[in-house]
């Protein structure tokens, strides 16, 4: 497997090449963002605690459909996510590091007979370096709520710059005029090395003919190019992967991941011509040995168009 996610990396590199010129040159097609956090699933702060992605989408005239051209739609993506031991002031013997990342990448989005294709590659820069832990520290102490205490934040995982490959490959089945269901493949090398199988399932009439991304941290997909019809849908997607390495869980924390992971999770959306409301909820498995259980993040996205 490590050859064939090297392979891959290897490719994204040259895809990097057609994305960055066409990226300047195009318009902007449309915009998404995710807000995660488990205290909006089951009410804690541990482990994949929370994170934020924003995408702006950029091509020629959405035609309701993936082009056929790789690099012909691009997605800019910035992710920022927090990854805490389920007590932020004395963590239980066993538990996993403090861990903050900041990636930003490139994607671009395309279709070849019939097979939905999404490549690219982002740069995480992972540890102290990014600030991110000092930021959360901020936002609760704003909000009176107890932040990482330095032992914690002292013992998070190091600073490391590394650059992640990921592809994705879907067929949208048709059931009706108001639904379809996506199989979809992912590989995904760097920042956590692993192959993953799953699902989506949308219903209702919206959603239909636009342009969804998937955030890498809960599997949730959102929408980033979008019609302004009225309507509702609910979006449902399950998948397991198999994980070989992970950078949030070196191995020099004395902490084992797990080797196989899943997913479970549900959406729904409302939408109006001036606004549209999502919010999602998945469900993942423990990721390293010393994880009692699993946990449910919670997502939302408010959109409001002027």
């Amino acid at each position: 497997m490590r050859h064939l996610l090297l392979s891959l990396g290897l490719s994204v590199l040259g895809l990097a090449q057609i994305v960055i010129p066409i990226s300047a040159q195009a318009e902007q097609l449309g915009y998404g963002r995710l807000i995660v956090n488990d205290f909006l699933g089951d009410g804690h702060d541990r482990w994949r605690s929370g994170s934020i992605v924003g995408s702006h989408v950029f091509g020629p005239k959405w035609m309701d459909q993936l082009p056929e051209d790789m690099g012909e739609i691009v997605e800019l993506r910035i992710l920022g996510q927090i990854i805490a031991p389920s007590n932020l002031q004395s963590p239980p013997a066993g538990d996993r590091p403090y861990a903050a990342a900041l990636s930003v990448g490139a994607h671009t989005h395309f279709q070849r007979n019939s097979l939905e294709f999404s490549l690219g590659g982002d740069l995480t820069i992972l540890g102290p370096q990014n600030g991110l832990g000092d930021f959360q520290n901020f936002l609760h102490d704003s909000f009176g709520i107890e932040g990482p205490s330095s032992g914690v934040l002292g013992s998070q995982v190091g600073n490391k710059t590394t650059l992640s490959a990921v592809a994705e490959v879907g067929k949208s089945l048709s059931l009706g005029s108001n639904a379809s269901l996506r199989p979809f493949l992912e590989a995904r090398a760097g920042d956590e090395t692993l192959v993953r199988a799953g699902f989506d399932l949308t219903i209702g009439n919206i959603g239909q003919g636009d342009l969804l991304v998937r955030d890498p941290i809960t599997g949730l997909r959102y929408r980033t190019i979008q019609q302004r019809e009225d309507g509702m849908a609910f979006f449902i997607g399950a998948d397991i992967a198999y994980v070989d390495s992970s950078i949030y869980l070196p191995t020099s924390s004395g902490i084992s991941l797990e080797n196989t992971r899943h997913r479970i999770r549900a959406g729904v959306e409302m939408q109006r011509k001036k606004y549209s409301i999502y919010y999602g909820a998945s469900w993942l498995s423990p990721e390293f040995s010393g994880q009692p259980e699993g946990q449910v993040l919670g997502a939302i996205r408010i959109k409001f168009d002027f």
